[in-house]
C-alpha cells in the first residue's frame, strides 16, 4: 500500500529535510514516527529537500507499507510521535504509480520579508529582515525578468547536484503588505539555494544598489560570483506542490500568513 502525507514544519531546530547520521533531519523524525504506527521500519520520499532553517507550509512525502491503518492513524497517530514544529496535516492512499518527487509538475516557495528598521522579535526565525526601505516595484520589475525557461547558473549554489541549471520560472510576484514583502515563486523545479540567491539580488535592487536590468546581466553571464550573497533562510517556506489532477492532492497547505 502506498500512502502520501502532507506535512508542515518549522525548519528551526532541524538540519533540513534530508536524513542525517545524527538523526536530526525532518525525514529522520518522520520515518521514526511512521515506523511507530506501522510496526515496521519504513523509509519516506519527499517532493523536495529543504535546507536547515527553511520552513514548509506544505511538504508531501510518500511511503510503502504493509500494515493497514485508517487515515487518522497516519495523521493524529503519527503526530503523537513527532516533535513540536513538525505536523502531518493529511494522509491519502495513493495509486502505485504515484511518486512524491518524480510526479511533481510544479513547486512553489514563498519568502516573507520584514522591511523595517527594527529587527523581528516575536517572528524571529520565521521571517527574513532588511532594515533599509525597499522599492517593491523595482523588485517586481526585476523579478519579471526571471520568467520563462532560463539558465539559472548565476543563482545556483556551488554544491548543487542538479543535472541541468535550466528551469522554467512560471511565477515571480512581489507584494507589499504593510511592513512585509511577500515574494512568491513557482517553477517546474528549483536549484539548490536558487530562491535565496534570487532574494539576495532582489533586495540588492530594492535597496537601490542595482537596477532591475542587472538580472539580465546575471542571467547572461551565468556566473554565481557576480550575484549578491545568499539571503537568510529564515523567511523561506515551501508552499506549493502540484501533481497531475488525477492524484487529487491539495496544492497548498494551511497558510501561515492568513492576511496574505
Amino acid at each position: 500500500m502506498k500512502i502520501a502525507v502532507g506535512l508542515e514544519y518549522d525548519g528551526r531546530g532541524f538540519c533540513g529535510w534530508q536524513s542525517q547520521p545524527s538523526g536530526c533531519g525532518i525525514q529522520d523524525h518522520l520515518e521514526r514516527a511512521i515506523t511507530e504506527i506501522a510496526g515496521e521500519k519504513l523509509a519516506v520520499t519527499a517532493a523536495g529537500r529543504t535546507d536547515a532553517g527553511v520552513h514548509a507550509s506544505l511538504q508531501v512525502a510518500h511511503f510503502d507499507v504493509n500494515a493497514s491503518r485508517p487515515a487518522t492513524a497516519w495523521v493524529r497517530g503519527v503526530n503523537t510521535h513527532l516533535p513540536e514544529g513538525i505536523a502531518v496535516i493529511w494522509a491519502r492512499e495513493m495509486a502505485e504509480d504515484f511518486h512524491a518527487r518524480f510526479a511533481v509538475e510544479e513547486r512553489g516557495y514563498r519568502y516573507v520579508l520584514l522591511n523595517h528598521p527594527v529587527r523581528p522579535g516575536l517572528m524571529a526565525g520565521k521571517v527574513g529582515w532588511h532594515h533599509r526601505p525597499l522599492d517593491a516595484e523595482a523588485m517586481q520589475r526585476a523579478a519579471d525578468r526571471l520568467l520563462g525557461r532560463r539558465d539559472f547558473s548565476a543563482f545556483r549554489a556551488a554544491e548543487c547536484q542538479a543535472r541541468s541549471p535550466e528551469k522554467e520560472v512560471r511565477q515571480a510576484i512581489i507584494r507589499r503588505q504593510g511592513d512585509f514583502l511577500l515574494c512568491d515563486f513557482r517553477a517546474d523545479g528549483f536549484l539548490h539555494h536558487m530562491v535565496r540567491n534570487i532574494m539576495g539580488c532582489l533586495v540588492h535592487i530594492g535597496a537601490g544598489q542595482a537596477s532591475p536590468g542587472w538580472i539580465d546581466e546575471l542571467l547572461a553571464h551565468k556566473d554565481r560570483t557576480r550575484a549578491a550573497p545568499t539571503f537568510m533562510a529564515d523567511g523561506l517556506y515551501l508552499s506549493h506542490i502540484r501533481y497531475p489532477s488525477r492524484f487529487e492532492l491539495p496544492e497548498s497547505g494551511r497558510n501561515p500568513w492568513p492576511c496574505a
